[in-house]
């Protein structure tokens, strides 16, 4: 149960609440946090930089947020040609961020580049979850046995809060904030292992399966809220040893959830 697709009446990725930063009801980035192209009061040639000037890449970086959440939340549309200038007027900045942010999402699989028009958000189909998710269950099941057995129960333990931030994301039904979550909760059991190379292949695999596939009907507040106390039932079972039960989770949270 991947994330479903695109709502029926979405909202354009440039609306308010639709990036991390937060942007204001005019979709438009504030003028503190614009790039050195959009600030103003800049000083001249060869002086320094102003205090907290924030950069182009730092307002790339909030783009590529604000790109990435609209993805999961069904407001880029599957098959749909968005073009850098377009979506760079809607947040107020200028279309090389965008731009860049939109490679970046190329190099990810979530885009394919349309020459002299834009990108085109990658139409995915069921085959593709199902293959997703099976990679993530051979990678992380037996990883997860293994800490399993080995890591105590107060380390677990100190994970609760991130188990229910996903259960408080799911119970307002935001999609955006519940795979943010999601994968920081994932990630921090991974990150037990001490493996970084580990938590970035599965941190890579994770943000796939949650772009929404075409012509799936949108995630439901009812599964976010299913797939949100696996994450506890399955801190439970590590915290008892409980090997069968972590194993059953773990494959059923791939095979037939959001996370």
């Amino acid at each position: 149960m991947e994330q479903g697709s695109a709502r029926g009446a979405v909202r354009p990725p440039y609306a308010s609440g639709a990036y991390s930063g937060g942007a204001p009801a005019s979709g438009r980035i504030p003028e503190q946090a614009r790039g050195p192209e959009q600030t103003r009061g800049e000083p001249p040639h060869g002086g320094p930089a102003a205090p907290h000037t924030v950069r182009r890449h730092s307002v790339r970086g909030q783009i590529l947020d604000a790109l990435r959440a609209a993805l999961v939340d069904g407001e880029l549309l599957p098959g749909q040609v968005y073009s850098a200038p377009a979506l760079g007027a809607r947040f107020g900045v200028s279309a090389t961020p965008v731009r860049e942010a939109m490679q970046q999402l190329a190099a990810e699989g979530a885009v394919e580049v349309v020459p002299n028009r834009g990108f085109r958000v990658s139409e995915r189909g069921p085959r593709e979850l199902a293959e997703l998710a099976e990679v993530r269950a051979l990678i992380e099941v037996p990883v997860m046995l293994r800490l399993a057995r080995t890591v105590p129960a107060d380390r677990w333990n100190l994970l609760r809060p991130l188990a229910d931030a996903t259960v408080t994301a799911a119970a307002v039904g935001d999609r955006a904030s519940y795979a943010e979550s999601d994968r920081a909760f994932h990630r921090a059991v991974l990150a037990l292992t001490g493996n970084s190379q580990l938590v970035m292949i599965a941190e890579g695999l994770h943000r796939r399966s949650q772009w929404p596939p075409a012509s799936l009907p949108a995630t439901r507040r009812a599964d976010l809220l299913a797939d949100a106390a696996e994450h506890t039932a399955l801190l439970d079972a590590l915290v008892a040893q409980d090997l069968a039960v972590v194993e059953s989770l773990v494959r059923e949270h791939f095979t037939g959830s959001d996370g």
